[in-house]
């Protein structure tokens, strides 16, 4: 009997010792294929949190918790109507799951609707940083969906209704740290007092995790304040690559130091990096769980979206795009009908995505300016004090690496010694008119420098004096904000008040590049003419024997007339597809070139 369960255990122990737990092994495993060729992945943030879906116009929901944790008063103010909230945080937040039932939920329908969009990976977040758990963990047994909320086992009928739709393949996000648990409450509690919450909580709740249902991917995440020693990372990669095999993969998010995972940019107009599997994450709107309190212009049209995702793929990455349902179960019909042009789109046009790589030329772009429109935030065109959070500064523009340019005159109001204070993210640079009728140096401020010496000044002003002012600032990635403000005989610093005027300036992407095995796919951003020959420079020698087709949804169109001069030129004529058709495509129209390498 003993020889017996020995026999059993034996191939565990030696799947246990396929990857050790370090970098160096880690690495040396690499990443699965199919993730890479995947591209579109599904997130979904479910939870508590979306009973009273609350947020700033650009701010995360699924934060709430932290954010009746500081007694943000908007945030109390939408609980009020939950809760007492006289009494402590946790008390108010337990009586969410009166109000969450989800009792329009049908797990099927969501499966559905992601194979439909097109997405080859789910990623549901099995437990936010609320602690409380889509599953019925015996580490949670009293706060989880299973006794109480909707009273199911969200984690295992989604997974389930996943996995029984061809092709796609179930991931769990799982939050490292918790607001609400009694051994470390996260951001109250020391960072470095967090073992006893790792070796005898989170680590043991993991492996429950992952033993029961086996994820293919894990997106973990609340990394940031601890190191990946603090966090036990490499054992929990390592066990996790052991236990469900070859296909599993995880993200990069598991503490200070870590040095394996594919790259999760969020928000942002993703990264350049082909070594390492990436795939940005963000929402359709600008939050992930379901924000009541968006705006209809926060939400990514189709052509945004479809372009937006193409250039991520020509560069290698991906994107996993976050779905946020109601309380109820149902997904908002604007997130779905983004979803169905989505996979529309990738119907006819999945060739050019799925399984594809990089060209030389992962895009072309031409430099484009445009008005600063003054009604997108109430500070622009009235004073400069503005922090775009999730990144343009209108919707046309990029997300990073734009440039703004403000005139400006400001008239002073009573005499006095001002102090002026210029702050941005990235760099700013602010300039004066002088009495000579030039512009002088009168501010600068760069994040990335080691000292700003000229980030503040003092000038000495009188009333009814107008001051005319030049700001250029440039942003990079990740956030967007300037502030230029200044202070009255040492007072507060308040913005200037003035009359802006702005123009943003960026390179806008004309079209991209992908390959597939042997054929080039170049996807066109504005639409082609019949009577304009389209007309690419600076391309690598293509093939003279290489054919060209417009991919459509109508039919597999005839060659397409091309040539290419000595100087990389390509010429492309589409004078015999009907005007009907290249009205009828939208978003984005792809050109496929057959076998084109010389």
């Amino acid at each position: 009997m003993v020889m017996i369960v020995l026999a059993a255990l034996l191939p565990m122990r030696m799947t246990a010792q396929q990857v050790k737990p370090n970098w160096e092994s880690l690495n040396k495993r690499g990443y699965p294929q199919w993730f890479q060729d995947a591209k579109l992945g599904i997130f979904v943030h479910w939870g508590l949190y979306s009973v009273p879906a609350y947020a700033s116009k650009e701010g995360y929901s699924e934060w709430f918790y932290r954010g009746l944790m500081q007694k943000d008063p908007e945030r109390m103010r939408i609980m009020s109507y939950y809760a007492d909230t006289t009494k402590p945080v946790f008390d108010q937040y337990k009586e969410l799951t009166n109000y969450w039932h989800a009792e329009l939920w049908n797990p099927e329908k969501w499966a559905a609707l992601f194979q439909y969009a097109g997405a080859r990976y789910v990623v549901l977040v099995t437990k936010h940083h609320d602690g409380y758990c889509l599953w019925d963990s015996q580490f949670q047994p009293e706060w989880n969906s299973v006794v109480s909320g909707p009273k199911r086992n969200i984690v295992e009928e989604l997974t389930n209704a996943v996995r029984n739709w061809g092709g796609l393949r179930m991931g769990f996000y799982y939050s490292l740290p918790e607001w609400t648990n009694p051994r470390h409450i996260w951001m109250v509690d020391p960072d470095n007092e967090i073992s006893d919450y790792v070796d005898n909580y989170m680590v043991p709740q993991f492996k429950e995790l992952v033993s029961r249902y086996k994820p293919d991917l894990i997106f973990s995440d609340g990394d940031w304040n601890n190191t990946v020693e603090q966090l036990r990372s490499q054992e929990l990669i390592s066990w996790y690559y052991n236990t469900v095999g070859p296909d599993a993969i995880v993200n990069n998010r598991w503490g200070n130091g870590t040095k394996h995972g594919f790259l999760t940019p969020e928000y942002s107009a993703g990264i350049a990096n082909t070594e390492v599997p990436w795939a940005e994450c963000r929402g359709l709107g600008r939050s992930f769980g379901l924000n009541r309190n968006e705006d209809l212009d926060n939400y990514m049209t189709d052509k945004e979206l479809i372009q937006h995702f193409v250039e991520l793929v020509a560069h290698g990455g991906g994107m996993t795009l976050n779905v946020a349902p109601y309380a109820d179960g149902t997904i908002p019909l604007i997130q779905q009908e983004r979803l169905y042009g989505l996979g529309d789109w990738l119907w006819y046009h999945g060739n050019a995505i799925y399984g594809s790589r990089p060209y030389v030329i992962p895009c072309q772009r031409e430099r484009t300016k445009a008005q600063l429109p003054v009604w997108y935030h109430d500070a622009i065109g009235k004073d400069i004090d503005i922090d775009w959070v999730r990144n343009a500064p209108m919707r046309e523009a990029t997300s990073d690496h734009f440039d703004i340019h403000w005139d400006g005159e400001v008239k002073v109001t009573a005499d006095g010694e001002y102090t002026l204070t210029l702050n941005a993210d990235d760099r700013a640079t602010v300039y004066i008119k002088t009495a000579e009728d030039s512009w002088d140096t009168l501010l600068h401020y760069d994040k990335n420098a080691s000292s700003n010496p000229k980030a503040n000044t003092v000038l000495n002003l009188h009333k009814d004096e107008r001051i005319s002012l030049q700001i250029d600032f440039h942003e990079e990635d990740l956030e967007a904000a300037i502030s230029l403000k200044w202070s009255k005989d040492g007072g507060e610093a308040v913005p200037i008040p003035g009359h802006w005027r702005g123009n943003v300036f960026w390179d806008r992407t004309i079209r991209c590049f992908t390959t597939n095995h042997n054929d080039l796919y170049i996807i066109e951003f504005k639409r082609p003419s019949r009577d304009k020959p389209l007309t690419i420079k600076d391309m690598p020698k293509i093939n003279p024997k290489a054919t060209f087709h417009l991919l459509d949804d109508w039919a597999y169109w005839g060659k397409l007339k091309w040539k290419q001069d000595r100087h990389g030129t390509l010429t492309i004529d589409f004078s015999n597809i009907p005007q009907e058709l290249l009205n009828h495509l939208e978003n984005a129209w792809v050109i496929e070139v057959e076998n084109y390498q010389p």
